[in-house]
C-alpha cells in the first residue's frame, strides 16, 4: 500500500507538471497576440448604431508621425456626414501621447477607440535590412492582422498615415467587392494621368519591382513578372472573408520565407510589407476607382501633378520618402490645411525657414 500511494503521488506532481506547461503554452501564445488598451471614448454610442450606418476606418498611430495620422483622421471626418469609427492603432508606449492629441485638439468630438498593438506577433517574421528603418515599424504591419484586433465589424477600411481624403468615406465604404475577394486595392496600372509620373520618378508598376525573380520560390508562383502591382497603403477588407481565406495565415507564412530565404527586398519598389500582399492577393482582389487612391506624391521632391487632376481626386497619398510634414516635398497645401499642432510640442513640421 505504501508503494501504491507513493506512486499516486509522483502521477500526481506529473500532472500538476503537465497543467502548468499547457497554461504557460497558452499565455506564451496569447501574448503574442495584438492587445488592446483599455483607452477609448464614445464606444458605447457607436455600438448603439446599426453596424450598417457605421464606417469603421483603421489608421495607425506612431510616436514619431502622430501629427500626420492626426491629419489624416482630420480629413476624412470633416469631409463626411456619416457616422466614421476610428480604430487608432498604436504600441503601448504612445497610447497617452495618442489620445492627448485627440482629446486636447478639435479631434476631441471624433468616435474612436486606440488599439495596442503587440509587436511580439513579427518574431521570426521580419529581419532588419530596410535602407529605410521606418518601412520596418512594427505599425507597417498591422494591415496583415485586422481580424486579430478588437473590432466587430464585417467590413472595415484600411488607411495609411501619410494620406489625405477628399472625399466622402462613405463612397469608398460602400464599393462593390466581387464574390470572394476579401479586399479592394487600386492597382498601380489603373491611372493613365499617373503615368507620366511615374515613368519621370522611375517607380515600378509590375511585380518584377517588388519580388526577386531569380529564386525558386517566386518562379513556382507562376506569377507573370509583368503583372501590374498595387499599393496597400489603401483598401477596404471584408473581415468575414479574410478570415475565411485564413489572410493572414497566408502572408504570415510569405513573411517567414523571405526570413528564411529573402525571396523579396526591402531595396526593391515597396518594402517588406506590399511583397505579402501582393502574392497573397494576386488576382484575387476588387480594383477600387482610381481617383480613391492617387499615389506617388512622396516619391519625388520636384515631380509634381496638374492642380485640376489633383482637384479631382478623392484620396492623396504621400507614400515615398518625401513626406508632406518634412522638407522637401511637394503639394504641401493640400496636407497641410488638415495638420492640427501637437498639443505635447512633440511633432513638429520641418520648413526651410524653421529648419536647423
Amino acid at each position: 500500500m505504501a508503494l501504491l500511494r507513493k506512486i499516486n503521488r509522483v502521477l500526481l506532481v506529473l500532472l500538476v507538471l503537465m497543467v502548468c506547461l499547457l497554461l504557460h503554452s497558452t499565455l506564451l501564445r496569447a501574448s503574442t497576440r495584438p492587445k488592446v488598451s483599455d483607452h477609448w471614448r464614445n464606444f458605447g454610442s457607436a455600438a448603439q448604431l446599426p453596424a450598417d450606418h457605421v464606417v469603421p476606418v483603421i489608421i495607425c498611430a506612431s510616436e514619431e508621425r502622430m501629427g500626420a495620422t492626426m491629419a489624416t483622421i482630420n480629413s476624412v471626418h470633416s469631409n463626411t456626414d456619416a457616422s466614421v469609427f476610428f480604430y487608432v492603432v498604436t504600441l503601448r508606449d504612445a497610447v497617452k501621447l495618442t489620445r492627448r492629441y485627440i482629446e486636447k485638439t478639435k479631434l476631441k468630438g471624433i468616435k474612436y477607440k486606440i488599439l495596442e498593438f503587440n509587436p511580439m506577433v513579427l518574431r521570426g517574421k521580419v529581419k532588419p535590412d530596410s535602407s529605410r528603418p521606418d518601412l520596418l515599424h512594427p505599425l507597417n504591419f498591422v494591415r496583415f492582422y485586422l481580424p486579430l484586433l478588437d473590432i466587430n465589424h464585417k467590413r472595415v477600411i484600411y488607411l495609411d498615415d501619410d494620406v489625405i481624403v477628399q472625399g466622402n468615406i462613405r463612397d469608398l465604404f460602400n464599393i462593390k467587392l466581387k464574390s470572394g475577394h476579401a479586399a479592394a486595392f487600386a492597382t498601380d496600372c489603373d491611372l493613365p494621368s499617373t503615368h507620366e509620373m511615374v515613368r519621370s520618378i522611375g517607380m515600378q508598376t509590375t511585380y518584377m519591382g517588388f519580388l526577386d525573380y531569380r529564386k525558386q520560390e517566386i518562379k513556382d508562383l507562376g506569377i507573370n513578372p509583368s503583372d501590374c502591382s498595387f499599393n496597400p497603403g489603401v483598401f477596404v477588407a471584408d473581415i468575414s472573408e479574410w478570415k475565411k481565406q485564413k489572410i493572414t495565415k497566408q502572408l504570415e507564412k510569405w513573411m517567414e520565407e523571405n526570413f528564411r530565404q529573402n525571396i523579396y527586398s526591402s531595396a526593391m519598389a515597396g518594402g517588406v510589407a506590399t511583397p505579402p500582399m501582393l502574392i497573397v492577393f494576386h488576382d484575387k482582389y476588387t480594383t477600387l476607382d482610381p481617383l480613391w487612391h492617387v499615389r506617388h506624391l512622396g516619391w519625388s521632391p520636384d515631380a509634381r501633378y496638374s492642380d485640376s487632376f489633383l482637384q479631382e481626386a478623392r484620396l492623396l497619398h504621400w507614400n515615398g520618402p518625401f513626406k508632406p510634414w518634412n522638407h522637401p516635398a511637394v503639394h504641401l497645401d493640400l496636407w497641410e490645411k488638415w495638420f492640427i499642432p501637437d498639443p505635447s510640442g512633440r511633432f513638429s513640421l520641418v520648413r526651410p525657414e524653421t529648419d536647423s
